[in-house]
């Protein structure tokens, strides 16, 4: 409730701050995602959407690829231009991108993470306490509900194989922990493989899940940690012509996904809610300069838990990542 209550005045605020014009000048962030994937896409919607709302400039860059080499050109870029106040951030690195990042702030930029997270996301007690906010998922708590979504499809029994995206990388390693954490503390009898890291390549996705397939024949399931992971789990699975025979569990909303639900392939997923952070994330970037002090440091969006039976509950599914035009 303390937490709602906060969040409800901050946005309160923040259109107050719009309308009224609190700022000497008017506020330009800047929204450095990821990657290009329909999960970032949505997100930029809502940052975008915010930013209308609120009458504030955003600079959109977005890495065409993964990783802290694609990234961190486009931040320092964003650095230099010299008219930013706040940078709004997924980082590709845990670790790597602290760097870059306090760099920016040094540059009297204040940050924001979405998503994924900086050292250990506790940006009170953490090693890393610059960024005003995460405002993202509970990973750790997404690996459980897949790992126990993934149980119940193969009987509480068997193996199962994890693929996932990059090493370091906050969101999708939590969802690993959590979901090895799970299985191994409540389904002693389901074995866990992987995780095998993909670098966000769904082709490599399709060939990890595929070389599985082939080594392990009786696979009972497989959990894809984000969009690459997921699309190219099922790919194989449909692939090798083992559709309904080997479950899989997929971590974000997309049209592909949930095509592949509807073709008994894969039996959970898990959408986040992008566009809650992106609006939130510039609600709290115009909050912070109308002078508010008690934004939260971490808030976590929930989930929307997608199966067979309600997949077509418009309560649920409107948390299907929904792109104009794709």
């Amino acid at each position: 409730m303390r937490k709602n209550t906060t969040l409800a005045m901050a946005a309160a605020l923040a259109l107050a701050f719009a309308a009224h014009g609190a700022a000497a000048e008017k506020l330009k962030i800047g929204f450095l995602p990821g990657v290009v994937d329909p999960f970032y896409q949505v997100m930029q919607l809502g940052v975008e959407k915010a930013a209308k709302d609120l009458g504030i400039d955003v600079v959109t860059q977005i890495p065409p690829t993964w990783g802290v080499e694609a990234q961190t050109p486009l931040l320092d870029a964003m650095v230099a231009r010299g008219d930013l106040n706040y940078i709004i951030t997924a980082p590709t690195d845990k670790d790597q991108l602290i760097g870059p990042l306090q760099a920016a702030v040094d540059h009297g930029i204040k940050v924001i993470t979405v998503d994924t997270y900086l050292g250990d996301g506790d940006y009170v007690k953490g090693p890393v306490k610059f960024p005003i906010s995460y405002i993202g998922s509970d990973n750790v708590e997404g690996g459980r509900i897949a790992a126990r979504g993934l149980a119940k499809a193969i009987g509480g029994k068997g193996t199962v194989y994890i693929n996932s995206t990059n090493p370091n990388v906050s969101s999708v390693e939590g969802r690993a922990q959590g979901f090895k954490e799970l299985m191994a503390k409540e389904f002693p009898d389901i074995k866990v493989l992987g995780p095998d890291f993909n670098l966000d390549d769904e082709n490599k996705a399709v060939q990890q899940t595929a070389a599985i397939l082939a080594r392990e024949p009786n696979l009972a399931g497989v959990f894809g940690t984000n969009v690459f992971s997921a699309g190219g789990a099922g790919t194989a699975v449909v692939n090798a012509g083992l559709g309904g025979h080997v479950q899989v569990v997929a971590y974000d909303a997309t049209k592909q996904a949930i095509e592949l639900m509807n073709k008994g392939v894969v039996s959970l997923v898990l959408a986040q809610k992008p566009f809650d952070m992106g609006y939130m994330a510039v609600m709290f970037a115009a909050a912070d300069a109308a002078g508010v002090t008690s934004l939260p440091r971490r808030v976590e969006t929930g989930f929307a838990i997608i199966d067979k039976d309600n997949v077509k509950d418009p309560a649920v599914a409107r948390f299907i990542y929904q792109v104009p035009g794709k």
